[in-house]
């Protein structure tokens, strides 16, 4: 049709009023204590975060106005609480601050915005949390425990018992913990997709509860509702030798169910002394040696309603009361990646064996047909010895053994309840009489659900591999706590390994909520004169704390979780932790000077098995000390400046000062030489500041040439590794850096890449070069600790960096450092491994307020540089450019007059101050 004048007004008319829709900024997601839809929250003001997006430049936010409700559907007539218009740019952690919130109540929320113009956005759709017990006289269930007598074997008991509904039901929630781990059923349903719960915590002082939905799963009339128990945690042996029931040695359940019927009125029904238990099918089930279950043993349907259950013993009534009780805070453990088998191979010992094609933390699902008492035992490792056989024998004493016995009932599902392995392959035997077959098996993986928030690739796949290892160790290691290793007897939270990794964690996973968690541990487990332990939640003897760089978890991850996500509470809550390691470290000292008590020291350092001419790499464990007493103190410092602790900011700085002088005079000499020559003693002084600023570029220089004395290798162990890079690229040896990084021969972290690996390995050699393997005593092929190289990689390689200023943390400024120019390796190294110069690095980054980007690729001369910026932030890019007329913005030369972009120059290249968007900058 041909447009008339009459047609083109009312469509000139549409697309004026039209237009700003477009323009304005948008909410896109909403999360209540960092989770969408939580359920459980103990919290009595709660914060709120929204993340805004826009298709304009330099878009911010002004003001909000949050409201609660009670119910989705009319905001107004259920109002709980209206914020009313509040002139401010904040977006994260809002904190509620209406009426007083109610135990298991349901709450609705909404928000808008107003943009840096005044106009204002749609409401965003209801979001919702759930509270959780917030008194103790919330609870009227009781805590329930078998009630016949359990015998060596510990067979997992199953409890149940049967209710009736009346009335048609409006709600209806689960709030279930219990002493050791257990899994509940509802109608012959599983509640929840939650595996290991409650999760792991210092028991004796904080237990875990869990709230599910289960609305949808109650009926009207007979229910039936059960439990498995399993010794999880609680009782199964940690640590070395017989260290079991460290929490105590017998089970026990407690579950309350909150139902609000249609009619408004409620009911509660709970366990109590009409609950009955037997054993069940899970013979045994230990977290170190695997499951046994036998399916001939199996209570059919004895979750579902008319099960006759008058062989079942009446349970016992506990009195462990409700004080330790609370909520979850972290991310549940839950099934993930499902991995089906590669193939199936015949060792040279004869032993079947099923190829997973990568190292991973879970377990293996079976589906199978068989004879009643046909067994098949599944045992897990991570690799092949040389001769391509089965090994295990750096498991040391944990047995990761299932064992199934058939039933006989046609096709079977097996899986274990309550425990997990560490593997990349499993060899099947048994009484099996039918023959079995890759369909047979799928392997699962299981870590707590924590969402993906990085992502890092280049065009080096030795490194995009890499990058892999890394974030598979940390999937199979995040399992409820950060554990060092997965398979063999341990699977501790080690507190060293937790801190190295965190920076690299926060980049490749949400792990805000996983180590708030934890950190709560920690400091429910530090000795009462401040002392820290090895591992959280600590299973450990009373000497098993204190050691430099392990202990200091207490005062660096609440700093780098301050920096990482903008939240202060971190800080208010684990202060008074930080504070107390550093006045342990003091008053261990003399004249301030800390070399005293037992460290680990640089953990796993180079050592050649042949050492005749003193190459292994040792530091001296009290420089070590040392440096990380200073390191912990000036934390502290930042910490209380941000919390406005004056006092504490002056005492702390003296005793700071006076750390560094006792450093000076012990450990250097006149001329700026260590009295430890080794790469990780420069390296912890030149991070930490620990040197007079006239002497630290010749301490580089002295660092780089220990590098180059190794042919260009590093012989850091766990504490040294994490800074390396970090190091060389301040004092501007970042080529160097990227040279140790393209090493492809031992120590490097591509060795093991070269080697086949798919997770990180505890040692630079797990598997030597001949084939052999390290001392099998300490020798995990998933340990994440060198995996912190991916800190390094995403700051320097991609340059993706948060701002350390007050205000300005969380990526609410975002610090862009990208290196294009001097990413090569030296001559040396290239010759050796054939490596190249990188021609792309491309990361993104998930953060409270939105994605940011960073990609570059050189193309011929020409690098072109993409980033994404979130709405509601700016950044500050730097650029290793002299020539500003060389860079092009969407093809156009930058100046001043661009409203979108303001420049500064200085010696080193360019620095460009953006506001939010996507920019695609070009040079010549």
């Amino acid at each position: 049709m041909k447009p008339t004048p009459k047609t083109i007004i009312p469509f000139f008319i549409i697309a004026l009023f039209c237009a700003p829709v477009f323009s304005q900024i948008k909410i896109d997601r909403l999360l209540c204590e960092n989770r969408v839809n939580p359920m459980g929250i103990d919290k009595i003001q709660p914060k709120f975060t929204w993340i805004l997006t826009s298709e304009e430049k330099n878009k911010t936010q002004s003001a909000y106005q949050i409201q609660v409700s009670n119910t989705a559907d009319d905001f107004d007539d259920g109002l709980v609480w209206d914020s009313e218009k509040v002139n401010s740019d904040r977006s994260v952690h809002v904190q509620y601050t209406g009426s007083v919130l109610k135990s298991l109540e349901k709450y609705y929320w909404r928000v808008r915005v107003w943009d840096e113009k005044g106009k204002a956005s749609q409401w965003s759709p209801p979001e919702f949390w759930q509270m959780g017990m917030l008194n103790q006289t919330d609870w009227k269930a009781d805590w329930i425990s078998v009630g016949y007598q359990e015998d060596s074997l510990r067979q997992s008991p199953a409890l149940r018992n049967e209710f009736e509904i009346k009335k048609q039901v409006k709600s209806a929630y689960a709030v279930i913990t219990s002493r050791g781990m257990y899994q509940a059923f509802l109608n012959g349903e599983k509640i929840g997709k939650d595996y290991l719960t409650p999760g792991w915590t210092s028991y004796n002082k904080r237990l875990q509860y869990q709230i599910y939905d289960i609305t949808a799963m109650i009926k009207q009339g007979e229910n039936a509702v059960g439990a498995l128990l399993g010794s999880g945690w609680y009782r199964s042996v940690l640590g070395w030798g017989d260290n079991e029931d460290i929490y105590g040695s017998e089970l026990a359940l407690l579950m309350q169910i909150q139902i609000e019927y249609s009619d408004g009125t409620k009911e509660i029904i709970g366990t109590d002394k009409n609950w009955k238990s037997t054993k069940s099918a899970i013979q045994s089930s230990e977290i170190y040696n695997g499951e046994t279950i036998d399916a001939r043993k199996a209570l059919d349907k004895w979750s579902e309603t008319g099960y006759k259950d008058t062989s079942w013993t009446s349970v016992k009534v506990q009195n462990y009361g409700y004080g330790d009780l609370i909520a979850t805070y972290n991310e549940p453990v839950r099934k993930h990646e499902v991995i089906v088998p590669l193939n199936m191979i015949t060792t040279p010992e004869g032993d079947i064996v099923i190829d997973f094609g990568q190292n991973l933390v879970g377990f293996v699902e079976v589906e199978i047909e068989g004879k009643a008492g046909d067994s098949i035992i599944i045992d897990h490792a991570e690799v092949l010895d040389k001769a391509g056989n089965f090994y295990t024998e750096n498991l040391r004493a944990a047995d990761q053994q299932n064992i199934y016995v058939l039933s006989g009932k046609g096709k079977e599902h097996f899986e274990p309840h309550f425990t997990w392995q560490g593997f990349r392959y499993i060899r099947i035997k048994g009484n099996l009489k039918n023959k079995v077959s890759l369909d047979n098996f799928k392997a699962v993986a299981l870590y707590s659900d924590m969402r993906k928030t990085g992502s890092f690739t280049t065009s080096n796949e030795l490194l995009n591999q890499l990058q892999h290892n890394i974030q598979w160790g940390q999937r199979g290691n995040f399992l409820d706590v950060p554990t060092d290793c997965p398979q063999r007897d341990e699977r501790l939270g080690w507190t060293g390994d937790a801190q190295v990794f965190f920076k690299t964690a926060a980049y490749n996973m949400h792990v805000d909520n996983f180590f708030s968690k934890w950190m709560k541990d920690v400091a429910a487990d530090q000795k009462e004169d401040g002392n820290v332990p090895f591992v959280i939640p600590n299973v450990l003897d009373e000497n098993s704390a204190g050691s430099a760089g392990w202990a200091d978890a207490a005062t660096i991850i609440p700093w780098d979780m301050y920096l990482v996500y903008g939240n202060e509470d971190i800080l208010k809550e684990q202060y008074d932790s930080m504070k107390s390691w550093v006045d342990f470290m003091n008053s261990k000292s003399t004249n301030y000077l800390w070399n005293t008590g037992f460290h680990f020291g640089d953990w796993l350092f180079y050592r050649p098995d042949d050492d005749n001419d003193g190459r292994a790499a040792i530091t001296d464990k009290y420089l070590i000390a040392q440096c990380f007493f200073a390191h912990s103190t000036q934390l502290l410092i930042n910490a209380a400046k941000v919390l406005g602790k004056q006092q504490d900011v002056e005492a702390y700085s003296n005793l700071f000062q006076n750390i560094k002088d006792a450093f000076v005079k012990e450990y250097m000499t006149p001329n700026g030489r260590l009295v430890s020559s080794s790469q990780t003693a420069y390296v912890l002084a030149l991070h930490f500041d620990m040197l007079p600023e006239s002497l630290r570029a010749q301490a580089a220089e002295r660092l780089t040439e220990n590098i180059k004395s190794y042919n260009y290798h590093l012989t850091t162990g766990f504490l040294g590794t994490p800074y390396l890079g970090l190091v060389l690229s301040k004092f501007g040896y970042h080529d160097l850096a990227y040279t140790l990084l393209l090493q492809q021969t031992y120590p490097s972290w591509l060795y093991p890449v070269t080697a086949g690996a798919t997770t990180i390995w505890e040692r630079w050699d797990g598997r030597k070069p001949d084939g052999s393997f390290q001392t099998p005593g300490m020798n995990s092929f998933n340990h994440y600790a060198y995996g912190a190289i991916g800190d390094w990689m995403y700051r320097e390689l991609a340059g993706i960096n948060n701002s350390e200023e007050i205000g300005e943390t969380g990526y609410k400024k975002i610090v862009l450092t990208p290196h294009f120019k001097n990413s090569y390796v030296s001559d040396e190294v290239k010759k050796q491994n054939k490596a190249e110069k990188l021609s792309e690095v491309n990361a993104t980054l998930d953060t409270y307020y939105g994605t940011v980007q960073s990609y570059w690729k050189i193309n011929g001369g020409q690098v072109n540089y993409n980033i994404s910026i979130p709405v509601n932030t700016s950044a500050e890019i730097h650029l290793l450019e002299t020539q500003i007329g060389r860079i092009k913005e969407s093809g156009k030369k930058i100046s001043n007059s661009d409203k979108n972009i303001r420049i500064e120059t200085n010696g080193n290249g360019v620095i460009l101050y953006v506001g939010s968007g996507n920019y695609s900058f070009s040079m010549n």
